[in-house]
């Protein structure tokens, strides 16, 4: 952080030097414009554009270790989570990269401001016409077909020669936006002025917070700490409704106040408006069984606006809120996905660092696998397998789903398989290869076999009842299992508080060493990609992971 410190203030204080002629070197270059942009002219020269700079990080391996050190059983370190400046050292660029950066910057005219505790990240403002002489690029408007919606970039860029090792990768550039993330998006309705008296106890029908009570033993009784915190993310305009999650309470949570509910965090000029007819069908699932599950616990929605240019849709500018925040939430439930194709492994690599800071504090992040089975977030027509991310960032738990209650199976829509773009973690190896040994050469040649696996755990993902614009109806998806997960864990923290003891933090390393915590998921499979996808087994699966939790078993785990 000190180092970091200086290097803000060295930009803000140099003088402006003349610009000298510099050897260009290629950084980046795609042969082609994305599937479904349409390339246009040239980007108007006077075009202000925001650019933003990712240094190369000082010792992301060093960043690793420690938070391997504070989640691994058995770790001398283990609990003793980093505070943000010493997560934040790992990640801040060396004095000799801060150095030949800075002298860039100010031969160009240019501040730059961090967007980083680290410093890792920069930004400024330059017109299209200067950005095209800063990096050697061809800034052009390119048109989302389905959207409208255009977006500048270039299919190529260089940097200084003399700054290669020093800038990891510039945006935007070559990576283009999404403008789609996976996420549950059906709704069925059921009779009006059902409540919870009025269904059966089981999961076997629908999914109720009491039902979910009794099948996972979550306790009823409201937590007691206010220091834990869990936290939601929200994206792509989904607000969470107030209106909607007095009547769920009501209806499904009787036993506590209606009138329990959540706090709001905005970044990138995210909002959260209470019109009913705007509510989201993502966020009032998750804010409801957050609020509904993990009793008493304080919860923070964390709405991420359009107003983000980190390429990855407010992915990273979140988790660099959070890194700012003291403390940040003790869980992160986000139950939106990208498919790992459609993000070069730069960008990809860069969040995953940020998960790993986060995770070094002591937050426990947990993903949504999906809801395409092997086919990807969302069922698509594919030849290979296509996995998840941020589910395949070894830094975090990816979440699949299951359904019924005597026994639980797996539900067919779980996504879950192996990275294309990180390796096998420690943590999973021998899980994995057992796997892998037992079914031999099934769907041999359609994933990467020495990738990161996943989902690592599950819960229940069918029919789970929740109210959405004044009526109450069903909903599918890892995106409900994501929340469940989440709230049981911010329960067994409050646990953890009021004992004295740190959060769980990162949780695979734990979970991975001691699978019997978990009910293991034993049939159901994750088609797609024109396949049977793989088969949940006994032992870990790429269906439903290690299994779904039970509350007694994780706090006898966690030592309580």
């Amino acid at each position: 952080m000190v180092a970091a410190g200086i290097f803000v203030a060295s930009l803000l204080t140099l003088a402006c030097g003349k610009p000298v002629s510099r050897l260009m070197q290629r950084h980046d270059v795609r042969s082609d414009v994305p599937s479904g942009f349409v390339q246009g002219g040239p980007a108007s020269p006077d075009t202000m554009l925001k650019m933003r700079l990712a240094l190369v990080q000082s010792d992301p391996d060093g960043l690793v270790k420690a938070l391997y050190d504070v989640s691994t059983p058995g770790s001398a370190l283990y609990g003793q989570h980093l505070t943000r400046e010493e997560a934040a050292a790992f990640a801040a660029p060396t004095s000799e990269t801060q150095q030949v950066v800075n002298a860039w910057l100010a031969e160009n005219d240019i501040t730059a401001t961090p967007l980083t505790p680290a410093g890792d990240w920069l930004s400024f403002s330059v017109p299209a016409s200067k950005a095209n002489e800063l990096f050697d690029a061809d800034f052009t408007v390119f048109t989302h077909e389905s959207t409208g919606k255009q977006a500048i970039r270039t299919l190529a860029y260089s940097l200084p020669a003399d700054l290669q090792g020093h800038i990891d990768f510039v945006h935007p550039t070559t990576v283009f936006p999404q403008f789609k993330l996976n996420r549950a998006v059906s709704f069925k309705p059921l009779k009006k002025n059902l409540t919870e008296r009025a269904l059966p106890a089981s999961c076997a029908s629908e999914v109720t917070p009491s039902c979910l009570q009794e099948l996972y033993g979550i306790p009823t009784a409201a937590a007691t700490q206010s220091s834990n915190k869990i936290g939601v993310s929200g994206f792509i305009e989904e607000f969470a409704n107030q209106a909607d999650l007095k009547e769920f309470l009501e209806n499904f949570r009787p036993d506590i106040s209606s009138s329990t509910t959540f706090t709001v965090a905005d970044v990138d000029g995210g909002s959260n408006p209470q019109s009913r007819d705007e509510a989201g069908l993502e966020a009032n699932l998750d804010t409801q069984y957050t609020v509904g599950i993990a009793t008493g616990v304080p919860n923070v929605f964390i709405s991420v606006g359009e107003d983000n240019t980190d390429g990855i849709d407010g992915f990273l500018d979140e988790i660099n809120f959070l890194l700012g925040e003291s403390p940040p939430p003790q869980v992160l439930s986000t139950s939106y996905s990208f498919n790992e194709p459609e993000l070069p492994f730069s960008l990809a690599n860069n969040l995953c660092n940020a998960y790993a800071q986060l995770g070094a504090v002591g937050t426990s992040i947990l993903f949504s696998s999906g809801d395409g089975g092997v086919s990807g977030g969302q069922s698509e027509s594919c030849t290979t397998f296509v996995p998840t991310f941020p589910s395949t960032c070894p830094f975090v738990t990816s979440v699949g789903a299951t359904q019924g209650s005597s026994p639980e199976v797996a539900a067919s829509f779980s996504s879950g398989g192996f990275s294309t773009l990180f390796a096998i973690p420690s943590y999973q190896a021998d899980d994995v290869s057992s796997f892998l040994s037992s079914i031999g050469n099934t769907n041999s040649g359609k994933f990467n076999s020495s990738g990161r696996a996943f989902p690592d755990i599950s819960a229940q993902g069918v029919d789970v009842v929740i109210v959405f614009e004044g009526e109450t109806g069903t909903v599918d998806g890892t995106s409900c299992s994501t929340p469940i997960s989440a709230s049981i864990i911010a329960l067994v923290n409050d646990k953890l508080a009021a004992a004295g003891k740190p959060p769980l933090g990162f949780l695979n390393p734990l979970f991975y060493a001691n699978p019997s915590v978990f009910t293991d998921i034993t049939s159901g499979d994750n088609p797609g990609c024109d396949t049977n996808g793989f088969s949940a087994q006994a032992g870990w699966d790429p269906v439903t992971g290690l299994g779904t939790p039970n509350f007694a078993s994780l706090l006898a785990l966690a030592g309580l």
